[in-house]
């Protein structure tokens, strides 16, 4: 049985209630009978684990428009599927609403519930804990812009290398605004296909298209009065530029194969791992569309140049971790001093996956350096001038006196590489040229200007 699987089904037809409950039995949700809305024992929101709510046919339109009403008040955003047609959605109504044609058939049936799993997934979001951990002047900037726009409505474009955390940089700026309470809705332009990102994004109507078997909102339904979250803006297609740019400017859109104009009070934050200008001069991104996304900009900076922030981001996903799997570890001074030497091309992502994969390898251990991968051992201590089995010295060591050194060796490294040519020796060390200045001036070191 999968988890979050229950499917409600009200309907005063005992026989049809009975023949849908095996079905939804069979598709491996579990069905919960109840004759009229009167009777449903609503849970605590907090607790709910109803996947969509089944409706019967009912004896009128008007009969079915107060059922959808009344489950509005309770939770506007839970999927309905409606045996029949369900006609207009009834302002104040269910956001989400999927017909079922009578008789039901198995495969309209399993497609309507996968569907509507996946809403109930997007429109709840992922767990708390959205700031980004770190106290180092770098992410502090970051906290401090998003506590700055995170009241208005404006458009925030965030950039950053891939895998930085610019999904939780935006849920942390939703979180800290007055639509909170609303819906989190995070869509990854990138990885959907051309063809199908028009209705991902604003919805279609049965017959659209082949496949359409019913009517689906799209990512701006779900996300009305709260948050939609583009990521990877910089990789949506021109076609597609053209249509959000008008979304912004008019805040309506229609559905694909729809002429009904729909309203939307929708927060758009964007964010990208490509450099935007360069495709503007390149003629691959809409310069109007990018003035208009790029109200607020903030940066994210990789992982590499904010070292300092290691411990704690450690502590906050190995948090998370634990709460999510029930495996719970701790990582051994020289384990993060291995790791503080890493440079992390994968950033905040890659030391995720890597504690995930620790906490599911050594349950409840304090995990030493020689239990790390090899990958990380070798590459780590080889920067810290440490064993990758050896511990910290009986006497203790000077961590950030020790992690200078390391820097000032990987420095000169590369500037001995590259000529002492600044801008290829930033390049070898994955650095801004800016960040990699500010780095000589504090270490008082030489290299040829370029």
């Amino acid at each position: 049985m999968q988890s979050d699987s229950t499917i409600v089904i009200i309907d005063q037809d005992a026989d049809r209630a009975a023949q849908w409950a095996a079905a939804v039995r069979f598709l491996d949700y579990e069905p919960l009978i109840v004759p009229s809305i009167a009777e449903v024992d609503w849970p605590q929101r907090d607790q709910l684990d109803w996947v969509a709510i089944m409706l019967g046919e009912a004896n009128s339109r008007g009969a079915m428009h107060e059922l959808l009403v009344r489950l509005a008040d309770y939770d506007q955003r839970m999927p309905v599927l409606c045996a029949g047609e369900p006609g207009v959605a009834p302002e104040g109504g269910p956001v989400v609403q999927l017909e079922l044609e009578l008789p039901v058939r198995y495969q309209q049936l399993s497609a309507a519930l996968s569907q509507a799993r996946t809403i109930r997934s997007i429109v709840r979001g992922p767990p708390a804990a959205y700031r980004p951990g770190g106290s180092s002047a770098a992410i502090s900037t970051v906290h401090w812009l998003a506590g700055r726009v995170a009241p208005f409505g404006t458009s925030v474009l965030i950039q950053g290398e891939s895998g930085t955390g610019k999904e939780m940089v935006a849920h942390y700026i939703h979180e800290l605004s007055p639509r909170a309470s609303r819906p989190f809705v995070p869509v990854n332009c990138g990885a959907i296909p051309q063809e199908l990102l028009e209705s991902e994004l604003f919805g279609h109507e049965k017959g659209a298209f082949t496949g359409a078997i019913s009517a689906r909102p799209g990512r701006f339904e779900l996300a009305e009065g709260g948050t939609l979250f583009l990521d990877e803006i910089g990789d949506m297609p021109a076609a597609m530029q053209v249509k959000l740019l008008r979304v912004l400017q008019e805040r309506s859109f229609e559905r694909v194969g729809s002429n009904v104009t729909r309203r939307c009070d929708v927060r758009v934050i964007a964010a990208t791992h490509r450099d935007i200008e360069a495709a503007i001069v390149a003629g691959t991104f809409r310069e109007d569309l990018y003035y208009r996304l790029n109200v607020f900009p903030i940066r994210v900076p990789p992982l590499r140049e904010r070292s300092d922030d290691l411990p704690a981001l450690v502590e906050q996903l190995l948090w998370r971790i634990s709460a999510q799997t029930g495996q719970a570890i701790t990582l051994a001074a020289d384990a993060l001093a291995v790791l503080a030497a890493y440079p992390w091309p994968g950033n905040v992502r890659e030391l995720a996956n890597l504690l995930e994969r620790l906490a599911i390898l050594h349950p409840g251990e304090c995990v030493h350096a020689g239990l790390l991968p090899a990958r990380y051992r070798t590459t780590g201590a080889a920067r810290s001038g440490a064993a990758a089995d050896g511990g910290m010295p009986s006497q203790g060591i000077d961590l950030k006196d020790h992690l200078a050194r390391i820097e000032v060796a990987m420095i000169r490294e590369a500037l001995a590489r590259s000529g002492g040519t600044i801008a290829d020796a930033a390049r070898l060390l994955r650095l801004q040229r800016t960040t990699l200045v500010e780095k000589l001036r504090k270490y008082q070191l030489q290299a040829h200007t370029d």
